[in-house]
């Protein structure tokens, strides 16, 4: 029987890790053509640097200016904390 829960907490485990959102992913389809592949910006402007909580907020509440005036409706909260977080690992 403890082995049967163990499996199953494992199981548990391993089908969340897979169902997490890649931020990396998400960033490369949706950001990359304009912020650029490695955040350096492009057509639009660079991301580098920028903390978490910066880019979380403009993601669900949008910036100053241009498409990301009103926030990302296309993203839920998940696909954010993602972006966010791959945006905040660019060095």
């Amino acid at each position: 029987m403890k082995r049967f829960f163990t499996m199953a907490a494992l199981v548990v485990l391993g089908t969340g890790m897979l169902m997490a959102e890649d931020g990396a992913a998400i960033y490369k389809t949706k950001c990359a053509a304009c912020h650029g592949a490695a955040g350096e910006g492009k057509s639009g402007p660079a991301l580098k640097g920028k903390s978490e909580a910066d880019v979380s907020n403009v993601l669900t509440n949008g910036g100053k200016k241009g498409p990301h005036a009103k926030g990302m409706a296309s993203l839920n909260a998940d696909q954010v904390k993602a972006v966010a977080g791959y945006v905040a690992s660019l060095k």
